[in-house]
């Protein structure tokens, strides 16, 4: 087998999505039932004049919460990775024979004997001790990396593009048909959210669209609950 044939093999995977596939999904998902569920309210409420510029507000809201949050959030954790990166680096500097017998260690639990197991280690830091360390004792990889900017973007785009489809919905011709068209075109949102999802992943696609279902169904359930007491109460 050569070595395009391994890098052939190796895109199959789905853990270099991770980083971007995370935070779209999580932005569709959000942009559907967070838009869903106000729009739904503000009609339960009775307030359907407001409720495209509620649809409008909410959509821009979230995108731009979700896009700050979400480059916060991976920002944090490059932060951690880094900190982390500075203090092996320091380790190696101090004492490396230690850091070459913890490397040892590493292996041995995964099933080496300790023999091979150090020669394997030995081997790795000729190469690259720093590599080393933070891949097989800290997990990090390049492959996996976390990229705020991406994330951001993915999240902004996603939770916009979700926040659209029950937008869409409050362009039905009459007062009650607004609120089931919202409730349709929500419910098929997250099917495709659901599917999509699981395809990307690649893992099976029943499971995660009824997780998806239920979740947004729940959400639209209790803010037209809510909508509902807050028109009967006058609010």
């Amino acid at each position: 087998m050569s070595l395009e044939d391994v890098y052939k093999r190796n895109l199959q995977h789905r853990t270099h999505r991770a980083g971007w596939l995370r935070a779209a999904v999580l932005g569709a998902n959000d942009g559907l039932v967070s838009t869903a569920s106000l729009m739904i309210g503000v009609a339960a409420a009775g307030k359907n004049e407001f409720l495209l510029t509620a649809g409008l507000a909410g959509i821009t809201a979230g995108a731009m919460s979700m896009a700050v949050g979400e480059y916060v959030s991976v920002k944090s954790q490059n932060d951690v990775e880094a900190s982390d990166r500075l203090l092996e680096m320091e380790h190696l500097a101090a004492d490396p024979e230690a850091e070459l017998m913890e490397l040892q260690h590493i292996y041995i639990a995964r099933g080496l004997t300790p023999e091979l197991a150090m020669q394997v280690a030995q081997e790795m830091h000729k190469k690259d001790p720093l590599e080393a360390h933070l891949r097989d004792e800290l997990g990090q990889h390049p492959h996996t990396k976390a990229r705020p900017v991406q994330a951001a973007i993915a999240s902004a785009i996603s939770f916009t593009a979700g926040g659209l489809i029950p937008f869409a919905g409050a362009f039905a011709p009459t007062v009650g048909a607004k609120f089931w068209s919202i409730v349709f075109f929500t419910l098929g949102g997250l099917i495709i959210t659901g599917v999509v999802s699981a395809r990307l992943a690649g893992s099976r696609i029943l499971t995660p669209t009824v997780r998806v279902m239920l979740g947004g169904s729940l959400g639209m359930l209790i803010t037209a609950g809510i909508g509902k007491i807050a028109n009967i109460s006058g609010l």
